[in-house]
């Protein structure tokens, strides 16, 4: 399938909410080019190929197909376009596969209900096309229910249909404006650099500003929204086929009214209105009090709400005889007579306003062709932090790229979004051919000769004619020996899912496989980049056609294929490079200039919901381990690994998404039976100071304090715990990617190569469990805001940046070790890594630290912040003051010269983390739970129930919204994942009723429970911990009681 012109190539995705129809759409758009029929439209859902999908009805995997549609051009020949589509998932557990998919695309067709309108999934994949510069479609679906569900008169439909563009609309304007603050302030930074750097050239201030001429450059946001008027609003109803723009109309009324095309289209939406008088059209200012219906209204809806009036809501056959003579539109007789009225209005409305016809024409018109889309979007993923709209190319490589080069001497490249697992027989070369007509005609004469031949011998040999013996058939020969055994096991085959941006892809042709942590700073040969940059020979090409493949030899730019021959290679995705067409030839040094990387490492959702697998028979281990593999690699968003427990673990984005997951495993991959575990949850442990909490732990000493000693007490030391005050800790938090970054220089400088320190750092933190938060300091502010932050939080919290001597757990978290002592030097981590900026070694640094146990004090409190004491779970928003260290060294030297210095810092490691703990628990211990933001729409007869839902998984409502013009509530839940599989209030596990009414009305036979110590003796179970647990309750002496 090659367009003629690759200008007529359209590269598009559908995104939108779950259940908004999508799907449905894609199934109108099939049947346009014949590939399902017509009436199955919307009820076929051809893309979702998965059993799973069509019983929930959901979208779990996307899906690509490549239609050929026939457009007439101004001069009336006819055009060939090629639109190739992605189909994607709405629901939130498989949000990767959105943004895998809007990589390869350049415009999006944005669906939204009517009914429903923005959700919250909605605002996801907005925020997405925006990221990825898609030019979006907005697709008002389900049109329908305003007049069949809602009954909603046409002038209440018109304002409403107002409000939710008005809505999708401020949601574009949010991201302009938050676009616009950061474009602001690097221009205030990069000014008062200029600025600073022409003072010192110059002697005054002032000459320095009235030298700097340049100003803040404004941009214009008059294109990022959807307007009716400017073509990038469909109004739609899938499922009965038909959606319009308002030039349609345009083009029907501009001769009846005597107004030009261009000028109708400009008012047919809006408050204008048509002067019944004068025949002109007005704005609202010249209405004077008349009850005029606006042009939207009387030429538009009314029309559509007639045609369903008489077809749906009010049967009448004379009515629609009319309608279908007025539209001249063909319907058969019997189609009219029908009783199948979704049938009869899918027939007129097909032909009146047809979807396809709508759908392609405003992609061809709004959606650049790769040639053009190229060089914004390929700009932006070459260089991420580019705030331009497009750059110049800076290379042949570039050039080809930006302009998607097809011709044979082009560079080569493709990006490889995801891999996705086909079974063998799947694929077109293992499937039986159909026979073509002229071999099936073959084979019938050569039938008819061996009947002849046959007939022919018998008369020869005197015996009577056994033709009418030999039944005719068209079977093939009878199966030679041996090769009738049972068939092989189907196999699983990963092909990768790619865009071919410049360049002619082969069958046949070796190329470069760039993976996401290639630097291209770095020379190819380089060690840092060896491992890559592999190579792989394309086995094969296929164009998708949803759940069908065609095999190709060829495919040139501007095209969504299908790659067999990266299993193994590619885990997730890759960029494939080869200098020509013709593959690569030379090594990686003298091709280098073909080579870049158009992937990344970062990940859209970051799965949480954790479960720990098993085979039902241990001899299947293997088969699970290799299975786990192959479901790593066909699935963007799954993450598989083996604990230092043994326990082989899979992480994915939600409970949906795990239940596809262990079916797949079941019954593709693996083929065994698997047992999983519960859903294992992230948990945070922390401490707040209570209105009454015990007494200190450690008398006339401030809380927390806990004295602690190494073995035979030759180091001594004082720990003091306290709860983080909360503006410091949010500060910390958001800028964990900051500090992350910032100790990744730090072992990069020790280790002399930056790439390998961070990636090896990316590699040791496990970051499961923690929110991705986007930092709003960089690593150049981040010590003097934080020193603002402890400014404000006072007392003894002032000062407190030159004090700091870790962070934690895993040396980045919401734990802070500070150096309190004073006596001595203090640790501080600000001076350490600005001695390490300014080129100083930090091995003697070490060294001398070693000798005054200040590491493996350091390394006791990164083992506390990480297990807490509660459940051995990480540690967030507290801080341990070292308050004294004493060392006796006349011990230590005997313990030394007895070569017993393992001993010493082994057990002073343990007490460090021992006294933090204890710390901890001298407060009022707390257990803190992940939580699940909800967005529940719910009507107003079910209301009650939706809040009984929410209590009973110990959820808490946060607000409550009707929406305007609807029957139907926004609920906007917490819900703890935890029972979400749901979140109890914070609650100390540690706590029991001491009065009479605690007693009465919590002691131990109430039926209420401490939901804190029950989520907290579940996760020592499965760790393995000691549980506190009673294991007979209420026993009683047995005994024959009195009548």
């Amino acid at each position: 399938m090659e367009s003629p012109d690759p200008a007529n190539i359209r590269i598009i995705t559908t995104l939108g909410h779950v259940d908004h129809g999508k799907t449905t759409l894609m199934d109108t758009l099939l049947a346009a080019n014949n590939i399902i029929s017509a009436r199955m439209a919307g009820k076929m859902r051809y893309l979702d190929s998965r059993e799973d999908e069509q019983e929930r009805g959901i979208t779990m995997e996307s899906s690509a197909v490549s239609l050929k549609f026939q457009v007439l051009g101004r001069d009336k020949t006819p055009i060939t376009y090629i639109v190739n589509m992605i189909d994607t998932p709405g629901h939130v557990d498989f949000s990767s596969e959105v943004s895998t998919a809007s990589r390869l695309c350049d415009g999006a067709l944005v669906l939204v209900d009517v009914v429903e309108g923005v959700c919250t999934q909605t605002i996801a994949v907005l925020r997405q096309a925006w990221q990825d510069r898609l030019r979006p479609i907005l697709v008002i679906n389900k049109f329908d229910r305003l007049i069949t569900e809602l009954k909603l008169a046409p002038v209440e439909a018109h304002h409403h249909l107002s409000r939710l563009i008005e809505q999708v609309n401020a949601v574009m304007g949010s991201f302009f404006a938050s676009e616009r603050m950061e474009d602001d302030l690097r221009w205030r930074e990069e000014r008062e650099r200029r600025l600073a750097e022409k003072k010192d050239q110059l002697a005054d201030e002032t000459d320095a500003a009235v030298n700097d001429t340049e100003e803040f450059q404004e941009k214009d946001d008059e294109d990022i929204y959807f307007a009716p008027e400017r073509g990038n609003v469909i109004f739609a109803s899938a499922i009965d086929g038909w959606g319009f723009r308002v030039g349609k109309f345009a083009q029907l009324y501009a001769a009846k009214l005597g107004i030009k095309e261009a000028n109708l289209r400009r008012v047919l939406w809006g408050d204008y209105f048509l002067d019944p008088k004068s025949k002109k059209v007005i704005s609202y200012k010249h209405l004077r009090g008349r009850p005029l219906k606006s042009l939207f209204v009387q030429f538009v809806l009314e029309n559509i709400w007639a045609v369903y009036d008489a077809v749906v809501l009010n049967p009448n056959t004379e009515k629609v005889a009319k309608i279908v003579t007025a539209l001249n539109v063909k319907i058969p007789p019997r189609d009219l007579k029908s009783k199948d009225t979704r049938n009869l209005l899918h027939l007129i409305f097909s032909q009146w306003l047809s979807l396809s016809t709508c759908v392609t024409q405003s992609v061809i018109d709004v959606v650049p062709a790769p040639s053009l889309a190229q060089r914004t979007r390929v700009a932006k993923m070459l260089y991420p932090d580019l705030h331009e709209t497009t750059v110049e190319p800076r290379n042949v490589l570039e050039e080809n790229i930006f302009t998607s080069d097809s011709s044979s001497g082009a560079c080569v490249t493709a990006y490889v979004s995801k891999m996705f697992a086909v079974t063998s027989k799947d694929l077109p070369e293992n499937k039986k051919r159909a026979m073509t007509a002229e071999e099936m005609r073959a084979r019938a004469r050569e039938a008819r000769e061996a009947r002849a031949s046959a007939e022919d011998a018998a008369k020869t040999a005197g015996e009577p004619s056994i033709s009418t013996a030999i039944p005719y058939t068209s079977a093939p020969p009878a199966p030679e020996n041996g090769s009738d055994k049972t068939e092989p096991v189907e196999t699983e085959v990963v092909l990768g899912f790619a865009r071919l941006y410049s360049g002619t892809l082969k069958t046949g042709t070796s190329v470069y496989g760039v993976l996401p942590k290639y630097n291209a700073s770095l020379q190819p040969n380089d060690p840092a980049n060896a491992k890559h940059l592999i190579r792989a020979t394309v086995e094969g090409l296929y164009i998708m056609m949803g759940r069908e493949l065609v095999a190709v030899d060829s495919v040139r730019a501007g095209n969504i294929i299908a790659i067999k021959g990266l299993e193994g290679k590619v885990w997730r995705n890759a960029t494939l490079c080869a200098p020509t067409s013709n593959g690569i030839g030379g090594s990686p040094d003298e091709d280098s200039a073909c080579l870049i990387n158009l992937g990344g490492v970062n990940r859209a959702a970051s799965p949480i919901v954790r479960v720990a697998l098993e085979p039902v028979l241990p001899a299947d281990m293997p088969k699970l381990v290799t299975g786990l593999k192959l479901l790593s690699q066909a699935d963007p968003c799954v993450e598989t690994f083996q604990q230092q427990t043994g326990e082989h673990v899979i992480l994915t984005a939600g409970e949906l998404h795990l239940e596809r997951c262990l079916k797949d495993l079941r019954e593709r991959f693996a083929r065994v039976e698997i047992q999983a575990s519960k859903p294992i949850v992230p948990f945070r442990e922390t401490a707040i100071k209570a209105p009454d909490m015990a007494p200190t732990k450690t008398p006339n000493v401030p809380r927390g304090t806990v004295h602690g000693s190494s073995a035979s007490g030759i180091v001594k030391f004082t720990i003091r715990a306290g709860p983080l005050p909360q503006p410091i800790l949010d500060f910390v938090l958001q800028n964990l990617s900051t500090l992350k970054k910032l100790q990744q220089d730090r072992r990069a400088k020790d280790s002399d190569n930056i790439l390998d320190a961070s990636l090896n750092a990316e590699d040791e933190v496990d970051t499961y469990g923690d929110v991705v938060r986007k930092p709003n300091v960089g690593p150049d502010q981040f010590w003097t805001a934080l020193s603002k932050v402890c400014q404000e939080a006072g007392g003894e919290w002032d000062n407190l940046t030159e004090r700091i001597w870790a962070f934690g757990p895993q040396k980045a978290g919401g734990c802070l070790l500070i150096d309190n002592r004073k006596l001595g030097a203090q640790l501080s981590l600000k001076r350490r890594l600005e001695r390490i900026k300014n080129g100083e070694n930090e091995k003697e640094f070490n060294e001398k630290a070693a000798n005054d146990f200040d590491v493996h004090i350091e390394t006791g409190f990164q083992l506390a912040s990480f297990q807490g004491p509660l459940c051995s779970e990480p540690v967030e928003g507290m801080a341990f003051f070292v308050e004294t260290v004493e060392i006796d060294h006349e011990s230590l030297e005997k313990e030394v010269e007895q070569n017993r210095m393992a001993q010493i810092t082994g057990s002073v490691i343990s007490a460090v983390r021992d006294c933090c703990r204890n710390g901890l628990l001298d407060w009022s211990p707390r257990l803190m739970l992940a939580m699940y933001a909800c967005d529940i729409q719910a009507s107003t007869d079910v209301l009650g129930k939706v809040y009984a839902v929410v209590a009973k998984r110990r959820g808490r409502i946060v607000a409550e919204e009707m929406k305007e013009g609807t029957t139907f509530f926004t609920v906007t839940a917490l819900l703890p994942v935890v029972e979400s599989f749901g979140f109890a209030d914070d609650q100390d596990p540690f706590w029991v009723p001491t009065t009479e009414e605690e007693l009465e009305d919590l002691g131990e036979k109430s039926d209420k429970l401490n939901i804190a110590k029950v989520y907290m003796d579940a996760v020592r179970e499965r760790k393995g911990l000691f549980v506190d647990k009673k294991r007979v309750e209420f026993a009683e002496k047995q005994r024959t009681l009195k009548r």
